[in-house]
C-alpha cells in the first residue's frame, strides 16, 4: 500500500497519474472528501466493486450503492436526472450530500435490478478531479472507524486498511460526520433519509 500526500489547492501531477493507473487497473483508493474518508474504486469495474463489498462485508445488493462524479452532467450519464431534480442538485453542489436517483442502465451488472444510484458531488478537488480524469465515476462508500482519531487521521486509516488497499491519499485531517443523504428519485417530492453534514435548500 502506497500513502501519498496531496491537498486540493495543490494536486500533485505525478501522484494523480499514479491514482488513475490503479483505478483504472481496478485498484482500491481511500481519499478524502467532504466529510468521511471514503473507500473507491473505478465504478465501471465490476471485480473492483466486489473487492470493496468484501472490505466493507455489505451485500450489494441490498445496500444502497454511490457514486462520486465530477459535475451534474457526469452523472446524468448513470442517473436519470429531471428538470427539477437537476435544479435541487445544482442549488446544492458540490458538497456534503448524496443524492438517491433513479438509475439509469449504463451502470454494470452489480447495478443491475436496483432502481436507484446515490450521487455525490463533493466540495473536495481530489475527489471530483479524479472522477474527471478517469472519465468515469467512482465508487464510494466511507471507511469504517471505531475512534475518531481512525476517522480524521489519514495515517490511522492507512494502519487499518494497510492489507486491503492499494493507495490512500493523505489530504490532511478528516471528518467524523456524513453527507446528508435526499431521496430524489420523485423530485416533486424529496425527502431526507439521512441529516448529516450540511444544510440543504430544497
Amino acid at each position: 500500500m502506497t500513502i501519498l500526500p496531496m491537498y486540493p489547492t495543490s494536486i500533485n501531477e505525478k501522484y494523480m497519474e499514479l491514482v488513475i493507473n490503479t483505478l483504472r487497473d481496478g485498484g482500491i483508493i481511500i481519499y478524502p472528501t467532504d466529510s468521511l474518508y471514503a473507500i473507491g474504486c473505478n465504478a465501471l469495474n465490476n471485480q473492483a466493486i466486489e473487492r470493496i463489498c468484501r472490505i466493507k462485508g455489505i451485500n450489494p445488493a441490498k445496500t444502497n450503492l454511490s457514486i462520486i462524479c465530477h459535475d451534474i452532467s457526469q452523472s446524468a450519464e448513470y442517473a436519470r436526472i429531471d428538470n427539477r431534480a437537476f435544479r435541487i442538485m445544482k442549488d446544492n453542489l458540490p458538497g456534503p450530500f448524496t443524492f438517491l436517483l433513479p438509475a439509469s442502465t449504463t451502470l454494470p451488472k452489480v447495478f443491475k435490478g436496483r432502481k436507484t444510484v446515490g450521487v455525490r458531488i463533493p466540495d473536495n478537488a481530489i475527489a471530483r478531479e479524479i472522477a474527471l480524469r478517469m472519465d468515469s465515476p467512482l465508487l464510494t462508500t466511507s471507511i469504517q472507524w471505531d475512534t475518531e482519531d481512525e476517522a480524521i487521521n489519514p495515517e490511522s486509516i492507512a494502519m487499518r486498511y494497510s492489507d486491503t488497499v492499494d493507495i490512500v491519499i493523505d489530504g490532511g485531517e478528516g471528518g467524523t460526520e456524513p453527507s446528508t443523504v435526499i431521496d430524489i428519485t420523485d423530485s416533486s417530492n424529496p425527502e431526507i433519509i439521512r441529516q448529516g453534514l450540511g444544510e440543504i435548500e430544497l
